[in-house]
């Protein structure tokens, strides 16, 4: 399969997930992304963001059960396919070889 490379919210989105074991819903992928990193995404960015990474094959998604509470609507739970984990080892790969050995990047460095 062509790599399919990722646009920067798919990585994060793809990292976070990772970070929560691989299977997670929208919600507490949004508060990992906040937690880790102080960035807070939007749901109207982050479900067609799934969706995109579900059409492309890099994750799917089920409906779980729906919540206890009158009402309750059942989560939809996403999880990262082998596809998936390729393209994020890939971009990380990218990204990490164009950062290396960039000086205004090491530690103890001041802003240019």
């Amino acid at each position: 399969m062509a790599r399919q490379n990722l646009g920067e919210l798919e990585q994060v989105v793809l990292l976070a997930l990772l970070r929560l074991g691989g299977t997670a819903h929208g919600a507490s992928i949004r508060a990992e992304i906040l937690g880790r990193t102080g960035r807070s995404i939007t749901p109207g960015a982050i479900y067609p963001t799934l969706d995109r990474l579900e059409a492309r094959g890099l994750l799917r998604s089920r409906l779980g059960e729906p919540t206890p509470e009158r009402g309750g609507r059942a989560r939809r739970h996403f999880t990262v396919t082998a596809a998936g984990l390729r393209e994020v080892r890939a971009a990380w790969r990218q990204t990490s070889a164009l950062a290396a050995g960039v000086a205004a990047l090491k530690r103890g460095r001041r802003d240019a």
